[in-house]
């Protein structure tokens, strides 16, 4: 099976990241792939975290989500659509949910994941601050989905610094970890590969990760660097800057037979 991880370059404006966002699908497709990762915040990096709230959505209902169900069937494509804004319990203090649907190549909804931990940061030495919490509100829920490709256990950017996540994906029978992200150029730059290939390689798993890249209005720069990897921790794909598309195939049997025959996860005693 052939995935694609979209890289990009987001901005203000929901129509032009939609546009853009079809383009690169259209290089997915183009390249012959199943399923493409978008990365997150794919359809709004704003001026503001409150900007999240203006475009937020109802499950099942708004522009991006209508985008995504007309384009998966359009494309042919199974699209694990980064994250967007969703409307919380808490929207009435200006905060959302970063939720990832995921959609099938008919246009159907198979699982909805909201962004569990959130970035609250202070990078002193950076002169860097983040506060996530501010305009977001966390889920609760571990959530994987069956695809043609393996079964995907779904994170969102700063949930790859908790391992214990991945391994409740693991045993709820994940063979794919799709990880899109707007990782700072701060900590990607020390962080980014060396994170991703230790979830890979820890839990035998391939590991999808888009990622946002360059600068964006609110003045932030993200890493971008998105990356294809495989069980054994290697390379398959990365992009450096820019907006993009890359692809790798993938082997849901090397995973199997990875997994027999060094039974790491078998070998579990705590």
């Amino acid at each position: 099976m052939r995935v694609a991880a979209i890289q990009m370059n987001s901005g203000a404006d929901v129509s032009e990241n939609l546009a853009l966002t079809d383009r690169l699908l259209l290089d997915a497709v183009a390249d012959g792939c199943t399923l493409a990762v978008l990365p997150e915040n794919f359809a709004l990096m704003g001026e503001r975290g409150q900007d999240k709230v203006i475009v937020a959505e109802e499950p099942g209902h708004g522009l991006i989500q209508d985008y995504l169900r007309e384009a998966s069937e359009r494309h042919g494509l199974w699209i694990v659509a980064g994250s967007l804004p969703m409307v919380s319990p808490k929207i009435a203090e200006g905060r959302v949910y970063g939720a990832c649907p995921v959609y099938d190549p008919r246009g159907n909804v198979q699982a909805l994941y909201r962004k569990i931990h959130l970035f609250d940061v202070d990078l002193v030495d950076k002169q860097e601050s983040y506060r996530e919490s501010r305009s977001m509100y966390p889920g609760d829920e571990v959530v994987s989905v069956d695809t043609p490709c393996g079964r995907i256990g779904l994170s969102i950017c700063y949930d790859l610094r908790f391992p214990e996540l991945f391994r409740q994906l693991v045993d709820a029978g994940a063979t794919v970890f799709t990880v899109p992200a707007a990782f700072t150029a701060t900590t990607g730059e020390a962080h980014w590969h060396t994170l991703l290939r230790a979830r890979a390689i820890e839990n035998l798993a391939y590991v999808i990760a888009p990622g946002q890249t360059g600068k964006h209005p609110d003045g932030r720069s993200t890493f971008g660097h998105s990356l294809i990897i495989d069980p054994w921790g290697q390379i398959l794909a990365e992009a450096d800057g820019g907006n993009c598309c890359i692809a790798a195939d993938i082997d849901p049997a090397r995973v199997t037979k990875l997994r027999r025959e060094f039974p790491v996860l078998a070998n579990r005693r705590l």
